[in-house]
């Protein structure tokens, strides 16, 4: 929260009187009187503590006539249409060989990652065991039977 607040100390040298104004009406930063000092400055204070105590309070909100309505109505239709510009499209040599470029390296890295594989018929090498081990090998046996890994409760005294 501190660092927050250094932020918002460290931005306000920036700020326009507006957004100035905002962040006093909203208790984020104190007051310059300084900056109230002219006509603009305590306009914009009594319109956003205006605008503050109508968000807080239904009986002091205005509900617009009709009149109203239609007139913004009216003066959305009368703006300008504003058309994007047509994108400047790449040529076609562009398109085709980067799409070709991407389609050869997808090719040479599955040729990279594939490895072929053995196709001897030879018979696999099993590991095989000492007779010093043959025992330790059979008491894990015993306790964990054949399968590659099981999990072993050992109670023993």
């Amino acid at each position: 929260m501190q660092a927050k607040k250094q932020e918002y100390l460290d931005q306000s040298l920036d700020l326009s009187l507006e957004e100035s104004i905002s962040l006093w009406v909203d208790s984020e930063q104190s007051i310059d009187a300084e900056q109230l000092n002219s006509p603009y400055g305590r306009q914009l204070w009594d319109n956003y503590n205006l605008i503050g105590d109508v968000l807080r309070s239904e009986e002091l909100a205005i509900e617009p006539s009709e009149l109203f309505y239609a007139r913004v109505s009216k003066a959305i239709d009368e703006e300008p249409i504003v058309f994007a510009p047509n994108a400047i499209k790449a040529p076609v040599w562009r398109r085709w060989s980067m799409s070709l470029a991407v389609v050869g390296a997808a090719v040479f890295l599955t040729f990279l990652m594939v490895q072929p594989q053995s196709t001897t018929d030879e018979a696999p090498v099993l590991a095989s065991a000492d007779d010093m081990w043959g025992d330790y090998i059979d008491a894990h046996h015993a306790m964990t039977g054949l399968a590659p890994a099981s999990y072993v409760s050992y109670v023993g005294n």
